[in-house]
């Protein structure tokens, strides 16, 4: 893991995300959590702050339930690190737990840390719709839960949603590949004289996250009018979400399809791919792979199509950088860490936490109150300053490909 990456890639980095916490923390003064009247165990009425309604209450030194994904992604590990360091700098302990993709590991996961008795959970679901239960116990528990990056579904005990603009990630994605092929500029205008008839094929998330179809929907807004006026042609006719989405983000899946794509509709001399919409880094690699050993080239230059990407991965990183891989958005982890500490650091001060959107994620049950981040789309011109500028990535790291140990 690198935990650099997690925290900016410098102590004072780390310290000034830490620092936002123990403000807030101590904001209350004599009588709140962590303030000066708090006894040093943190025991007692002056060290604790919550709803008497609702039985929640939260003090320094309770237990925070942080649920992530997986592991075989590099950016969960960074976030459920991140999450955990910035929280137990904030004063609370956490028990962080990765369920490998594996939906009844994760509900099991949950079910301990509400027996443990975690008074708040920070949850990333795999399947948006496979918590239900759990949520359900865990508000009779009187236990908060802030759903982390993905939001959980069909359940009206999702308190909090904090994650990234996800529809703007998507309209992001369309116009990276737009601007990749030449149809549009860097400021997402028009180009006069830009070319025409060109075949795109299109990649989704997985079915069963809920960002997978804000990502698709918000990258269609951008694409659909170039398709609609045959600037753009989907040779294979498959631009319905579920046709084009990719079982649990994976990387083989995206692969195999692409290559069925290759073979299916574009064999025989019958077309090139211009470009691909690709909603993650890993599965942007996959179908790489694909291409090239399909003989389109081993880069832009020498023939391979556009392919859009996200999470500024470092192993897609480097091929942005070496003119392999178009583009990625930026989604800094860092700053959803950050975000999601002053959360449940505001909850410990009894405080309603910051919120800037109240209308657009409803989960099928409620409009969850949500803090949504913004995000940067990175072409090569961009790593230096935005990646390696803000310490997300270091040059060596970018150079190789690979998180330094």
């Amino acid at each position: 893991m690198n935990i650099r990456r997690a925290f900016g890639g410098r102590a004072a980095g780390a310290a000034a995300i830490f620092a936002t916490g123990a403000i807030l923390l101590s904001a209350c003064g004599g009588s709140g959590a962590g303030g000066a009247g708090s006894d040093a165990t943190g025991s007692g009425a002056s060290a604790q702050s919550g709803d008497a309604s609702t039985g929640f209450s939260l003090a320094k030194g309770d237990t925070i339930g942080v649920a992530m994904p997986t592991q075989t992604s590099e950016r969960w590990i960074a976030d459920g690190n991140a999450v955990k360091e910035g929280l137990e700098k904030a004063g609370y302990k956490v028990d962080l737990q990765f369920a490998n993709d594996d939906i009844p590991t994760q509900t099991q996961q949950v079910d301990q840390m509400i027996t443990n008795g975690a008074k708040v959970l920070v949850l990333a679901s795999i399947d948006g719709t496979a918590l239900s239960s759990q949520l359900d116990k865990a508000a009779q528990a009187g236990i908060k839960v802030i759903s982390y990056d993905r939001l959980i579904r069909d359940n009206k005990n999702v308190d909090y949603y904090v994650s990234f603009d996800n529809y703007k990630v998507g309209v992001a994605q369309g116009t990276a590949l737009l601007r990749g092929m030449g149809i549009v500029d860097k400021d997402g205008k028009e180009v006069a004289g830009h070319p025409t008839g060109l075949n795109i094929e299109l990649f989704a998330g997985s079915n069963d996250d809920n960002n997978s179809q804000f990502f698709f929907n918000g990258a269609m807004e951008a694409l659909k009018p170039y398709i609609d006026n045959k600037t753009l042609v989907v040779k294979s006719g498959q631009t319905n979400f579920d046709q084009v989405a990719t079982l649990r983000w994976q990387q083989d899946v995206a692969q195999k399809r692409m290559e069925d794509l290759i073979t299916s509709t574009y064999g025989g001399g019958s077309g090139k791919i211009a470009g691909v919409l690709s909603p993650y880094d890993g599965i942007s690699r996959g179908i790489i792979t694909a291409l090239q050993g399909a003989g389109y080239g081993k880069d832009i230059a020498a023939g391979l199509p556009i392919v859009t990407g996200q999470d500024a991965e470092i192993a897609s990183v480097k091929l942005i950088n070496d003119g392999v891989q178009s583009s990625t958005i930026f989604k800094d982890t860092r700053s959803l860490a950050e975000q999601t500490i002053k959360t449940v650091t505001a909850l410990g001060e009894g405080k309603e936490p910051e919120i800037n959107n109240t209308t657009d994620y409803d989960n099928g049950v409620k409009v969850v109150p949500s803090y949504l981040l913004e995000v940067k789309t990175i072409f090569k011109e961009d790593i230096e300053s935005e990646i390696i500028g803000s310490g997300y990535w270091t040059a060596d790291e970018v150079k190789a490909g690979v998180a330094a140990k």
